[in-house]
């Protein structure tokens, strides 16, 4: 176990998180927590997780991940944000922190210029107040067989800059009305979800990055500058 997981998982009274409840909390107490390898060894919900909450293919071809599964279940609590911040790849910050890390973001990433595509993204999901991924693609009209990459390249960045955070997950149902497959992401705005006044802070863009950075040096003081600095920008 690296130092960056054995001070996390000290801060949950754990070896290391069991359940959704065991990620949550942690999630808390951390403020932000990429779902997978972050670029800082160890500090990621897969490394923080037992072994048996990882993910696992069967003699059968099947597969089981309990910690993929934990994510729409820990959005719904309320308590955390969900979308790809850290480097275009998921993770979790908490309702604490957001309001910070949202002001930063979206100085870095302004809203999209009128008439653009992610305008017209961004415009769509308003007015439809949350779209599963490929029903927001087709009401922008991305329908041709090359336009899902372009579009969720669209998408990945209107999340980068908080624009854009995923609600829930949805899942399709087999016969039995048994859930599978790796699920949708149900996406939204975080003037909707979470109410206008989570979206800012009373403070300049760069005091929200120095708040952050100096959160994150504490939490991972062995991570180098640049590394914390490649986790916020």
């Amino acid at each position: 176990m690296s130092r960056y997981v054995e001070r996390m998982a000290g801060m949950i009274s754990r070896n290391q998180c069991h359940s959704d409840v065991d990620l949550m909390e942690l999630i808390q107490q951390v403020g932000f927590l990429p779902l997978l390898y972050s670029g800082i060894a160890g500090f990621s919900a897969e490394d923080v997780v037992d072994e048996d909450c990882r993910y696992v293919v069967f003699p059968d071809g099947g597969w089981d991940w309990p910690l993929w599964k934990w994510k729409g279940p820990i959005i719904a609590e309320g308590n955390c944000v969900y979308g790809k911040f850290f480097n275009k790849k998921a993770g979790f910050i908490s309702k604490e922190w957001w309001p910070d890390f949202c002001n930063y973001r979206r100085h870095k990433y302004p809203v999209p210029e009128e008439g653009s595509i992610e305008e017209a993204i961004l415009m769509t999901l308003r007015e439809q107040g949350s779209l599963i991924t490929r029903q927001l693609r087709s009401a922008c009209g991305f329908n041709g067989t090359k336009m899902r990459g372009k579009f969720d390249a669209y998408v990945t960045r209107l999340q980068m800059g908080c624009h854009i955070i995923t609600e829930d997950f949805v899942y399709p149902k087999d016969k039995h009305n048994r859930e599978y497959g790796w699920g949708w992401s149900l996406l939204t705005t975080p003037e909707l979800l979470l109410g206008k006044e989570m979206c800012s802070c009373g403070r300049t863009p760069e005091e929200s990055l120095k708040r952050l950075f100096h959160h994150l040096k504490q939490l991972l003081p062995e991570a180098s500058d640049r590394q914390l600095l490649n986790l916020l920008k």
